[in-house]
């Protein structure tokens, strides 16, 4: 028999890796984000109890897909029966059982995958910018509400009832599960993209837990990425959104090591970078603008940072959030010295806007230390620690903290 502890880490690593696309398939069959997340969460729970008696299945996935199925299909029968509609009951209870599972066939819905799908129906107009993202990270990213709220820098209660009001509205005005027509594709692409990059970040530096990466969300944005440029191959932002997302999961294996310490860019062993991941990724961008990035440099004094900067401007111009421009600032700290870095960072600074974001913290304590002002970077990372939420991240500003 499984041990429990088996039993739950079985478990919960399918329903990162799965949550997907249980979802959104479960979301296509009953037009309901509640109903499907509650079927989803009964199913999990009725995992971890039949597991622990008879084992893992082979296929965890294909089990827990199935219960959600069973799940929905009661709660439609109670639904119908309370209404007296055996006859619907029986035709809707047939669709269900007809259907796999594990193979639903897409063919006869126009566009490949059913998360797509509930991308685009998340990031309706009808609702806005930060709705579209919070509803479609907490809905196919599986994020949890805090950590969405950390992503965005609100407290956790202003972040639930967003996601409460954006279901509110996608049910009350009727919002279509579907992949917009041609001609209304390119004022929805935008927000997909947002949405698309930020579970990739999510995936790249976990908000919270004991991993700096969580390998299945940006496998999963990439995927999405590559479809989104399968329905587009023209537009250039997909390709460039491919492309960014490429070359930063190209540096995985070297990002941490073999204890999971967060190893810096500077300090990597380049070697250990996918070289297929980085061609693919250039090719994409390479027609565009030829350009100098961390990919092509042999080693960290190769690194064309000033070009990096200028693509942050350019980047700044398009969507000046705070956490863009930071990453600019840095850009340009490596580019023209930490003091003009540490004038940028406190200027973004000053409106209060980042005092919850860690890293704003602990990329102003790297300037610090490296003008010199120990005890002023003791400060900052000693703030930036209050903050964090990842294990990984912690262990590895408490070294820079101790080398003080």
């Amino acid at each position: 028999m499984p041990q429990p502890g088996e039993v739950c880490a079985s478990a919960e690593a399918v329903f990162r890796r799965e949550h997907g696309r249980i979802i959104a398939s479960l979301i296509r069959l009953c037009g309901s984000f509640d109903r499907a997340e509650e079927a989803m969460q009964e199913a999990f729970a009725a995992a971890l109890r039949y597991w622990a008696e008879h084992g893992v299945p082979d296929n965890p996935g294909a089990w827990i897909t199935t219960a959600a199925y069973r799940k929905l299909i009661d709660a439609r029968r109670r639904e119908r029966t309370r209404r007296e509609k055996q006859t619907e009951l029986e035709r809707e209870i047939a669709i269900f059982a007809y259907e796999d599972p594990i193979l639903l066939d897409d063919s006869n819905f126009g566009i490949p995958d059913d998360r797509l799908r509930l991308i685009f129906t998340c990031c309706h107009p009808a609702l806005n910018r930060e709705a579209q993202i919070a509803l479609t990270l907490r809905t196919l990213g599986g994020l949890s509400t805090e950590e969405i709220a950390r992503a965005f820098l609100v407290p956790e209660p202003t972040l639930a009832q967003r996601l409460v009001r954006a279901k509110r509205k996608i049910q009350d005005a009727r919002i279509p599960y579907e992949v917009p027509p041609e001609q209304a594709l390119p004022e929805r692409r935008a927000a997909v993209q947002v949405v698309i990059y930020l579970i990739f970040n999510e995936g790249y530096t976990a908000t919270a837990g004991d991993a700096l990466i969580r390998r299945e969300l940006c496998a999963e944005a990439i995927r999405l990425g590559g479809v989104l440029c399968a329905i587009d191959p023209q537009d250039p932002e997909s390709l460039g959104l491919l492309a960014l997302m490429l070359l930063h999961d190209s540096r995985r294996q070297a990002r941490t090591d073999a204890a999971g310490a967060l190893v810096t860019l500077e300090e990597q062993d380049r070697s250990l970078w996918d070289r297929g991941q980085i061609e693919e990724g250039l090719a994409l961008v390479d027609a565009a603008m030829r350009m100098g990035l961390h990919a092509e440099a042999s080693d960290p004094a190769a690194t064309d940072w000033t070009q990096i900067a200028a693509l942050y401007r350019e980047l700044a111009r398009l969507n000046p959030s705070p956490v863009v421009l930071l990453n600019g600032a840095v850009a340009v700290a490596m580019s023209e010295g930490p003091g003009r870095g540490l004038t940028l960072i406190d200027e973004l600074g000053a409106s209060g806007e980042l005092d919850r974001y860690h890293l704003y913290h602990a990329a102003r304590a790297d300037m610090l230390r490296r003008l010199g002002s120990f005890e002023a970077a003791a400060d900052a990372y000693r703030r930036a620690l209050a903050l964090m939420g990842n294990g990984v991240e912690r262990a590895y500003l408490e070294r820079r903290l101790a080398a003080l």
